[in-house]
């Protein structure tokens, strides 16, 4: 058979066998098929949870293997298939992605060092690799993927084992015909599908590649390249609701982690996590293994799996969040941030904020910011731990995963990112951004701030989703404010600034002589500057809230945020004293601060932010 491939026209041989070429061909195919209908896939997604991110989840968990298999070399089967099998267990996303990588896994280990199929050596390789998918989850149900897979792997057998076929292309037509009818037959078996009138997304998608490997091994056809600008819908998808049950996870994160190791013990590892939440998935070899699991305790899971191994990849996406996100067809853009920002718990549930963590790191051992290690939890740990904790920016990686699910459901997203005088966070969501987004919707702001300033920022921009606004005159709002947003704050020491080098030794030696109580402060073009010093330490609260009153215009009403690091009674004060000396201020609130400060400041430090006060409404007239 002829056919042209990425690589150019290439001879795959006869249809009695399948070469490393010709199999690469047929997955580029298939892949692009299940891309073109991630959007249907999001929309019909009710199992395990109603999230409306199957499609997403498969097409980046697919789409990781690309690069594999369109190099342009000539492609040895067995060699093909372990890299391909290697990529997918990285770039995993959710229940059906890791199943998918599973079964490729299966596929690898049984193809071996062969260089192409027979219908007979396939049929042993997509055998093993159901077998490998059914085997990777603790509570396998019927009417899911794994049905599908089934169904495809039972067709393959039955023509080339019982019936002795050789001919690949009638091979996979009847196949595909199979899981065909495996997918219409899933919501007889699932409750929960047979109350939405849909069948089960992840088996969709599964057909959705079979489709498109036979339209090469079949015809000589790559299904075309999707347009990747459709992954910005042009409105929010409606997602199909459904009734409780299945449709709702009793369990706030998705958590996923890669485990390394030299005989990772999978039963064992299985059924400790098991304990942990529901929707287990464990992929992977002896070597390397993909943990997907619905918890309510992120660092559990984390903590379990480096009992087996090294952890890298860590991401805990929150279900509740992006439930809620996937039934709102009300809201014009979504909003997301870093948990560099300080948002109280409460302003994140009522606005429907998303979050992408940043990493924290205590010697060897990394926490996600605000999911895997608490506010309250990291300050514990700041002062005992003799290693001074260091904090790195988001991967654009999981900017990307964040931005396509929330692209896939709004028509415009808001990512308002920490000041990129210090960090560069801005940039890896630009960098996600850009590769996800070919219309331009998805904006990254910087908000020139951090802590609180960021915070208030984030929150304005949700109040505006709230009320309806769209996405530009939020944009525009946001342009103004962030110019008047300021942030401050006061150390009670400088051991922990001196112990992340950010403060000479010398320097606290002097202040520690003098009484002096530093001040930290942001400036117009992003930065943290440091200082300034009140003299001693009597009635330091009430002597910092004069101090920011003359840093602040007073012609104006001022929405007016405060956070702690392990002193709520001094913020408490704090908010007292600054309604004291601010003539108009409208709102306050009071929260902990988290690590994007609080790691130099430490235990004891208060930091104040100040802004205009705009709400929505003011806005309503551009309308």
């Amino acid at each position: 058979m002829i056919a042209n491939t990425p690589a150019g026209p290439l001879d795959i041989a006869a249809s009695t066998y399948l070469t490393g070429d010709g199999l690469a061909s047929a997955l580029v195919s298939g892949i692009h098929r299940v891309i073109d209908e991630q959007e249907e896939l999001n929309r019909i997604n009710v199992f395990p949870v109603a999230d409306g991110d199957t499609g997403t989840n498969l097409s980046l968990s697919l789409g990781s293997a690309l690069s594999v298999l369109t190099r342009p070399d000539d492609k040895h089967l067995g060699t093909l298939l372990a890299a391909t099998a290697d990529a997918l267990l990285d770039g995993a996303r959710g229940n059906s992605g890791a199943i998918v990588a599973q079964f490729f896994q299966g596929i690898s280990d049984s193809a071996g060092d062969l260089s192409r199929f027979t219908t007979y050596t396939f049929s042993k390789a997509v055998c093993l690799g159901s077998e490998y998918a059914q085997d990777a989850l603790s509570e396998p149900r019927e009417g899911t993927i794994l049905s599908v897979i089934e169904a495809f792997a039972s067709s393959i057998r039955q023509q080339a084992v019982d019936r002795g076929q050789d001919d690949f292309d009638a091979l996979i037509d009847v196949a595909l015909q199979r899981t065909r009818e495996a997918l219409a037959a899933t919501p007889s078996q699932l409750e929960v599908l047979k109350k939405a009138g849909v069948v089960d997304a992840g088996a969709k998608g599964f057909v959705a590649l079979v489709a498109g490997m036979a339209e090469f091994i079949c015809h000589g056809r790559i299904a075309a390249k999707p347009d990747l600008s459709r992954f910005v819908s042009e409105a929010p998808t409606a997602t199909i609701v459904t009734a409780g049950g299945d449709a709702e996870s009793t369990y706030r994160f998705c958590t996923e982690c890669i485990v390394t190791g030299v005989d990772i013990d999978r039963r064992k590892l299985r059924e400790a996590l098991a304990a942990l939440g529901d929707s287990l998935v464990l992929a992977g070899t002896k070597r390397k293994a993909k943990i997907h699991i619905h918890t309510d305790e992120p660092e559990r899971v984390f903590d379990l799996a480096r009992s087996h191994g090294e952890v890298s990849a860590e991401k805990a996406d929150d279900l509740h969040r992006q439930q809620s996100s996937s039934h709102d067809a009300d809201r014009r853009f979504a909003v997301i941030t870093d948990s560099a920002a300080d948002i109280s718990d409460e302003d994140m549930e009522r606005l429907d904020i998303h979050l992408v963590p940043i990493r924290v790191q205590f010697g060897n051992r990394g926490y996600l910011d605000k999911v895997s290690i608490t506010s309250e939890e990291f300050y514990r740990e700041l002062k005992t731990n003799p290693e001074h904790p260091t904090t790195s920016q988001p991967a654009p990686g999981d900017f990307r995963r964040q931005f396509q699910f929330l692209a896939s459901h709004f028509p415009d997203v808001i990512s308002i990112n920490l000041s990129s005088a210090v960090s560069g966070t801005v940039e890896a969501a630009r960098s996600a951004a850009g590769r996800v987004d070919a219309r331009g919707r998805v904006h990254v702001i910087d908000s020139l701030n951090a802590s609180l300033g960021q915070g208030q920022l984030v929150v304005f921009a949700a109040e505006c989703a709230k009320a309806g606004l769209s996405a530009e005159q939020t944009i525009g709002a946001l342009r103004s404010l962030i110019a008047q947003t300021y942030s401050f704050g006061m150390l009670r020491d400088l051991e922990f600034a001196v112990r992340g080098g950010r403060v000479p030794a010398a320097v606290k030696t002097i202040a520690d002589l003098l009484r002096l109580t530093a001040i930290i402060y942001t400036v117009p073009d992003g930065r943290v500057a440091s200082g300034r010093f009140l003299l001693g330490r009597y009635r330091r609260v009430k002597r910092f809230a004069r101090w920011i009153a003359k840093q602040t215009a007073k012609d104006r009403p001022l929405r007016v945020w405060i956070a702690h690091a392990l002193c709520a009674d001094e913020a408490v004060e704090l908010e007292r004293e600054l309604r004291a000396v601010l003539p108009d201020v409208r709102e306050t609130a009071i929260t902990e601060t988290g690590s994007a400060l609080g790691a130099h400041g430490g235990p004891g430090t208060l930091i104040v932010a100040t802004q205009p006060y705009l709400g929505p409404e003011e806005l309503a007239p551009a309308r």
